[in-house]
């Protein structure tokens, strides 16, 4: 195998063992087993990389690295393999390696709970906690008045 080639498979790699542990993990997955399939793989290589991103997750801080250590070198030596024996071209290995860079280059996607408060009085209407709104329309309904006869 020719160094771009190695240097590919290494790159993939570690962007794949990074992608393991965020939130496009699901996609990257997606990627893989696409680009696998296409290699005949078994499904058990995508029980694989379940297996390892289970193991990254629940890894205690102090092995975190060395667990993704390990499986950026399991990963390097598989992908290594598969255009070894011709299963994944270099043009194909290309092609995983940017989308998986795209994912890993993209905007994590938080979710974070809000909780706001209200105090000081009564609010008979919506509440609104925001730096700037423009365009908004609030239709009220007021429950008819009683007669106090």
């Amino acid at each position: 195998m020719d160094s771009e080639l190695a240097a590919l498979a290494a790159s993939g790699a570690t962007t794949l063992v990074s992608l393991m542990v965020t939130d496009s993990w699901t996609h990257a997955r997606e990627l893989v087993g696409r680009s696998l399939a296409r290699t005949g793989s078994d499904a058990t290589t995508l029980a694989d990389l379940d297996n390892a991103r289970t193991r990254l997750l629940t890894a205690d801080t102090a092995a975190d690295e060395q667990a993704a250590s390990d499986l950026r070198a399991q990963w390097h030596v598989h992908l290594q393999q598969l255009v070894e024996d011709g299963s994944l071209t270099g043009d194909d290995l290309r092609v995983l390696l940017t989308s998986l860079q795209r994912l890993d280059a993209a905007p994590a996607t938080r979710r974070e709970i809000v909780h706001n408060s209200i105090n000081g009085g009564v609010q008979h209407g919506p509440v609104i906690q925001s730096g700037r709104i423009t365009g908004l329309t609030f239709h009220v309904h007021h429950p008819p008045a009683s007669n106090p006869g």
